[in-house]
Formats: structure tokens, C-alpha cells, sequence
């Protein structure tokens, strides 16, 4: 039997090969990694030159050419042929075309696509997570100003569903601005290993030239080199990390977002959305359809489910440089920030504008005796009690007034006091009126002085250290966005230098 190799005389690609795989690549690459692809270009070529590795001449004649082609060939026009193997080759085509085939195949040493492909989606991801961040930090402020805005307004919180205690909306949004907090660590914690540059790795192990990473790192905007050149090139926890990030941040919004579609039911009412964020129905005309909380909801949900995908498609895969984690995963990705983007602007719009609904907050505390707890706790620091016999008059008390759809303030004292003595043998010392302080909401939130509560001394102290956080989140990002830009600033200087332009 003959050699297959000696008789074969297919041509590459293969036209379904060519349509299912090579094509979609090649559109993916020209619609989200152009500027990617220009950038490692230019940074490569300066630090081919500083180094020696080519001279000035050679260095001039290349810059030109990418120039040329940058400015002859607008890649949203182009529709992959086959005659190439990829956009990398295409340019390589191109500025062999100028240049020559010897010079412009210079512009490739040491280096591979391999270390170019994890550079380029590490820059596509860095832009994405900026942006990303931006909206994060955004959607931290302006839960930080609802929180303050609406730290003495009286909420009933929840727990297992039921109504369990009363506190202040502030109070809530403070735990959401603790967890978006977190997850914006947790952002900054994957960026941190996005911002490593894999250039220089080559296919697998470096070169042999005299190459200087460190120099293409920073004029790419990294922070630094990732300094094993195997991790460059096989290690996908930059893209693990990022999207993992992103599911935790949405999951965890996505609970508030629920209790928030709860709270404006009719049934409970407590948070009113102004008439911008409201819907009505085609045939009901009594209806108010808070219908942009129903799209944070699935916006929410689809963001988690890209992002546990792209997790997934990383499962179980080789630890090498491997199409998986490559062109058209990064490009399903990019949906998940997609998504994101749009929960957290609705999101900080929605925060701003809903107000909580006093009137239907009173009937529901009145109906629910959510206030009882500290009937008990008062009983411990007022009668001397132990707080198991003062629960079991407070339990006696509620059943009562539950029972008879009563209002505990008002219609609790005589119950309570009967209760009382059956329980102790004697006399409360209470009256009419410090029963109905007790029990009454903002009592309840007045004595919940301890760290973390949400009386006014610690919830203002909480919300003094969390705009400390968002400022030192801000300036943080910050940094990292002067860092590219005058890294930018810094690569347009030195190629145009190469070229002989000031």
C-alpha cells in the first residue's frame, strides 16, 4: 500500500473547511482584533530595532509598509478567499508584497502566532474589562449615593420570604455595595493576571535572538511580562479568571434584581418606579409594568450562562496552545461582556430613580408585627428577663394582634401586659407609651448601634468607608488607563521614529 502522502492531491483549504472553520475565524479576527493585531505589529518591530535585530533601514522600510497597508486596506471589506491561511498571513502577504519577500518575513522573528494569538486576546479582553469597569465603578457610586439618600427610610426585610424585621433601605443597599465592592476586587484581582504579556514566548520557548520582553510589554500597556514562556502560550487562567469574575458579579446582582422585581409587586408594593422605567399593557389600563427589572433579571442570567460557558469550553483541555481557547471562543466571550455592559448601566439608572413606597411600608410592618423582636430584647434590658421568657410573651403578643389583623402599636399593650403576668407573676413596669415606642420601627432601627447595623452612627460610618473604597477602586483603575495610554503615546513616538517622521 502506497505512501497517502505520495498521492495526495487536495489543495488547501477544504471548501467546507474553508466555510466552517477558516472563514468564521478569519471574520472574528477583522471584526474584534484589527487594532490588536497593528499594535503587537509596531511594538515588535520597535523592539526589534532598539535591540539591533534589524537595522535602521530595514526598521524604516517595514514601518512603512504596515503604514501603507493600514491605510490601503479597510478590513471591513474584506471576505476571506482561502487564498490565505489566516488575517495574521494576510498581513504578511501584504507587506511582503511591499517590502519584499526577505525583509518582510523579518518582521516574524522570534516570534509565533502562538504568543501573538494570547496577546491579542488578552488585549481584546483588557479593553472589554475596562470598560467593564468603568460600569462597575458606576453602578458602586450610585448604589453609594441610594445608600446614603435612603439611609433613615424605613424597609421590611425578608428573610425565607416572610417579613422578618424592619430596617432602612439604606442599610440594604450598603450590603449590596459591600458584595459589588468585592466583585470589582475580584475584576481587579483577573486583570492583574490579564496584564502580563505573553509576547516573546515565541512558539513555546523563547528565541534565541536577543529579544527584550520587558520592552514590548510596556509598549503594549502590560504591566510586565508573564515570565514562563510555556504559561504564555498554555495557560488560560487570564481568560478563566476574567469570566469567572463576571459570573460571580452577575449572579450575585441578579438576587438583588429579584428581590427588587418582589418589592414592586402589588401584593407588597414597598418600592415605586417612577413612570421613565415603567410600561403599561396593550389591553389593561390599570397596569405599571416595571418591566426594565424583568430585563436586568434575564440580562443578568445570560451574562452568568456566557460566562460559565467560556469556563466550560476551558474544561478538560489540553495544557498547550490549542484552538480552544482561541479565536472563536474569545469571540462568544465577548457576548458575555456584551450583556454586562447593559445590566450595569440599567441597573445605576434604575437605582437612582426608584423611592420606597412609606405608606405601603407601614401598612406591611403594622400587618406583619416585624417590630416584635425588640419587644423581647426590651424586655431583657428593661424587666430583667431572659430573652427566652420575654420571646415568649413577645410570641404571645404577636399571635394576638396577627390574629385579629390588629396594629401592635395600638392594639398590642393589653394583650401584652396580660401576657406579662401570666408569664412573670407580676406587673410590667411598662406603659402604654413606652410599649409603643417599643415596638414601634424607628425605635427598632434607633437601638441597632453596633457595627455594621443600621442605626445612624454605624450605617454613616459605613457609607464614609465605603466611598473611601470607591475612590481607591477609581484611582486604582485609573492608573491602569494612564499606564496604555501613554504606553500608546510611547509606541506611536517610536515608530514614527522609524520611519523618519518627528
Amino acid at each position: 500500500m502506497s505512501d497517502p502522502r505520495l498521492t495526495d492531491t487536495s489543495v488547501f483549504p477544504d471548501p467546507v473547511y474553508k466555510e466552517t472553520v477558516l472563514a468564521p475565524l478569519f471574520d472574528g479576527a477583522k471584526d474584534h482584533h484589527v487594532a490588536g493585531f497593528r499594535a503587537i505589529d509596531r511594538a515588535h518591530l520597535v523592539m526589534l530595532a532598539e535591540t539591533g535585530i534589524l537595522d535602521g533601514e530595514q526598521s524604516r522600510d517595514i514601518a512603512k509598509a504596515l503604514d501603507s497597508i493600514d491605510a490601503e486596506i479597510d478590513p471591513t471589506t474584506l471576505v476571506y478567499t482561502g487564498e490565505v491561511e489566516d488575517f495574521f498571513f494576510l498581513i504578511e502577504k501584504e507587506l511582503k508584497k511591499r517590502v519584499g519577500p526577505d525583509l518582510g518575513g523579518r518582521l516574524h522573528t522570534s516570534r509565533s502566532r502562538n504568543d501573538i494569538d494570547h496577546t491579542l486576546f488578552k488585549l481584546g479582553l483588557r479593553e472589554r474589562m475596562n470598560v467593564l469597569l468603568e460600569k462597575a465603578l458606576a453602578l458602586h457610586g450610585a448604589l453609594i449615593a441610594a445608600a446614603e439618600r435612603e439611609k433613615a427610610t424605613l424597609i421590611v426585610a425578608y428573610t425565607h420570604g416572610q417579613p422578618a424585621q424592619p430596617t432602612t433601605f439604606g442599610h440594604y443597599l450598603s450590603a449590596v455595595v459591600e458584595f459589588v465592592g468585592r466583585d470589582i476586587e475580584r475584576l481587579f484581582e483577573a486583570y492583574r493576571i490579564l496584564d502580563l504579556s505573553p509576547m516573546g514566548a515565541a512558539a513555546i520557548t523563547t528565541s534565541g535572538f536577543p529579544i527584550d520582553r520587558q520592552r514590548v510589554a510596556e509598549l503594549l500597556g502590560f504591566a510586565a511580562p508573564l515570565q514562563n514562556s510555556y504559561s504564555c502560550i498554555a495557560g488560560v487562567d487570564y481568560i478563566t479568571s476574567t469570566y469567572s469574575g463576571i459570573e460571580l458579579m452577575f449572579l450575585h446582582l441578579g438576587r438583588v434584581i429579584q428581590d427588587f422585581q418582589v418589592w414592586t409587586s402589588f401584593e407588597v408594593g414597598q418600592i415605586y418606579v417612577p413612570n421613565s422605567l415603567v410600561q403599561i399593557s396593550s389591553i389593561m389600563p390599570q397596569k405599571r409594568n416595571p418591566v426594565p427589572i424583568e430585563h436586568l433579571r434575564h440580562l443578568s442570567s445570560q451574562t452568568v450562562g456566557r460566562a460559565q460557558a467560556m469556563l466550560t469550553v476551558m474544561h478538560n483541555t489540553p495544557f498547550t496552545d490549542m484552538n480552544d481557547s482561541e479565536g472563536e471562543t474569545q469571540a462568544m466571550g465577548y457576548g458575555a461582556f456584551a450583556s454586562a455592559y447593559r445590566v450595569l448601566d440599567l441597573l445605576a439608572a434604575l437605582v437612582a430613580q426608584i423611592r420606597i413606597n412609606p405608606d405601603r411600608v407601614r401598612e406591611n410592618i403594622s400587618r406583619s408585627c416585624i417590630t416584635i423582636t425588640e419587644l423581647a430584647d426590651s424586655l431583657v434590658r428593661r424587666e430583667g428577663l431572659s430573652f427566652r421568657e420575654g420571646h415568649e410573651i413577645a410570641a404571645a403578643v404577636a399571635k394576638a394582634v396577627v390574629a385579629k389583623q390588629g396594629d401592635l402599636a395600638r392594639d398590642g399593650f393589653e394583650t401584652f401586659k396580660a401576657a406579662f403576668q401570666h408569664a412573670t407573676g407580676r406587673e410590667t413596669k411598662l406603659d402604654a407609651a413606652a410599649f409603643a415606642e417599643i415596638v414601634s420601627p424607628e425605635y427598632f432601627v434607633a437601638v441597632r448601634t453596633r457595627y455594621g447595623g443600621p442605626a445612624p452612627e454605624p450605617l454613616n460610618a459605613a457609607i464614609a468607608g465605603y466611598k473611601a473604597q470607591a475612590e481607591e477602586l477609581s484611582a486604582r483603575h485609573q492608573t491602569f488607563l494612564r499606564r496604555q495610554a501613554e504606553a500608546a503615546r510611547t509606541l506611536n513616538e517610536r515608530f514614527n521614529a522609524l520611519k523618519g517622521v518627528a
